[in-house]
């Protein structure tokens, strides 16, 4: 393929431990470097539209598949603690080339503010966190650790799957067209689809810690918030169960200078329910910072 805004490559990093890292990268190599780090459970495709959005505006877009996510390996024992998934971006941001813009929701976006909090320099030169903030609502961290749990023995059929998917998010539009799913699922030996993710995560998300971790969480994650100096973007869903009003406002007294933005109608997964809105933000907002992220 070329360089060009509409082409689209694949390319791996190293991790962590060697732990290899799937990507996905769209634009001219020479742009301005953003990348891109989803949430559990979540693979490099849900960014999709907003790293073609910022290629087409001179972004040089990285979409990263997290530790046993998507075509990421699976580390060994212990592989999924915070830290590891901390040192992973750093270990990406350091391979792009230049300090880049960063996007990352939930799961990603505590290892971005994790990474932040263990360096002493600016590892980037711009932040959007999406629906992630130290402060986490237990009942909705409950809720999405709920469904990852749901399906241990995956599901006879796509169509099984896309059912469980409309349950669990009611208020979206119900797929017509299933094979998109094959993005998030892989076809086991036996026939059964299974997620694309590590089922030993679930290690690191058991129900019965949760409450401890996510006032564990709110603890380290803000005294890493403190370190971030650069323009922030704060994203959070209208209809988000995770995070709060009040989980913003946490956020924004330990990053003054950051920016709020509520997508109305959105929940957790602000770019699937509402892409064109969120894309549409980021856009303009890292349009602001372009030429600070010039290689």
């Amino acid at each position: 393929m070329g360089s060009g805004a509409g082409s689209r490559r694949q390319m791996s990093f190293l991790g962590s431990g060697g732990v290899r890292l799937a990507a996905d990268v769209v634009g001219d190599p020479g742009g301005p470097p953003a990348v891109f780090f989803h949430g559990a459970g979540q693979t490099r495709h849900a960014w999709g539209a907003a790293a073609d959005q910022l290629a087409a505006a001179g972004w040089y877009a990285v979409a990263v598949d997290l530790r046993g996510h998507g075509d990421s390996d699976w580390p060994g024992e212990g592989g999924y603690g915070l830290e590891r998934f901390a040192e992973d971006v750093v270990a990406v941001v350091g391979a792009v080339g230049a300090a880049p813009a960063v996007v990352a929701a939930s799961l990603g976006g505590m290892a971005v503010l994790a990474a932040q909090g263990r360096h002493p320099d600016q590892l980037f030169q711009a932040l959007v966190l999406v629906d992630v903030t130290p402060r986490l609502e237990l009942n909705g961290v409950r809720r999405v650790v709920g469904f990852m749990a749901a399906h241990p023995d995956g599901f006879a059929s796509l169509e099984e799957a896309g059912a469980a998917i409309a349950g669990y998010l009611p208020e979206r539009s119900r797929r017509r067209e299933l094979g998109g799913l094959t993005r998030v699922l892989r076809q086991r030996g036996d026939g059964r689809w299974q997620w694309r993710w590590d089922p030993r995560l679930l290690a690191e998300m058991d129900p019965a810690a949760v409450a401890q971790r996510t006032a564990t969480l709110e603890t380290v994650l803000t005294a890493a918030a403190r370190r971030v100096k650069v323009p922030t973007l704060v994203v959070r869903g209208g209809r988000s169960d995770v995070i709060s009003d009040q989980g913003v406002a946490h956020f924004l007294d330990a990053v003054p200078h950051a920016t709020p933005l509520t997508v109305p109608d959105a929940g957790h997964m602000v770019a699937g329910d509402r892409n064109d809105a969120f894309c549409g933000a980021i856009v303009a907002f890292l349009a602001q910072h372009q030429a600070g992220c010039r290689r």
